[in-house]
């Protein structure tokens, strides 16, 4: 049996890498105001736009199209979130129809797909994702989420705000 651990916050693992700086560099009557340095982030291009989160936000993730070092090439997919359930990473469903020549027929086919989100997007079960294929960030993982619109059935159901 392992020994009863602490649960330690995520913070205490990120706090050994840079994040952003806080310089003390006005006094405004008398007291110290911490101004935040310039945040560095960049543009994937192939027409999807930084989040604003991105820009402003205050995270710290290495897997990061926008802020980290992972570049976008290659295949870039649509598929409906499935599972949020790991930090960090989500699994995708791509449905598609698969022709069957004997019957003259489609038999509806799937696959999932493991796919790193940033901490810039809020994604939810039942939203559709835009991914860009990257290099390999874990074993299964391949695919970064690039754009999060949400999902019809979603909008047209009773929320409070």
């Amino acid at each position: 049996m392992l020994p009863d651990r602490e649960v330690i916050p995520e913070a205490v693992y990120l706090s050994k890498r840079e994040g952003p700086r806080y310089v003390l560099s006005r006094i405004q009557g008398g007291k110290k105001v911490a101004t935040k340095e310039k945040r560095w982030y960049k543009d994937v291009g192939l027409g999807f736009k930084t989040p604003s989160e991105a820009i402003y936000g205050s995270y710290i993730d290495n897997k990061c199209p926008f802020t980290g070092n992972v570049s976008i090439r290659g295949r870039i997919l649509t598929g409906r979130v499935v599972s949020t359930k790991m930090t960090r990473t989500i699994i995708i469903r791509r449905d598609y129809l698969h022709y069957i020549p004997k019957y003259n027929r489609y038999e509806k086919r799937h696959k999932n797909l493991a796919a790193h989100v940033s901490p810039a997007f809020r994604v939810e079960v039942g939203d559709i994702v835009t991914v860009g294929q990257c290099r390999p960030l874990s074993k299964t993982v391949r695919f970064n989420v690039l754009r999060v619109s949400k999902s019809k059935a979603a909008a047209k159901s009773f929320g409070k705000f």
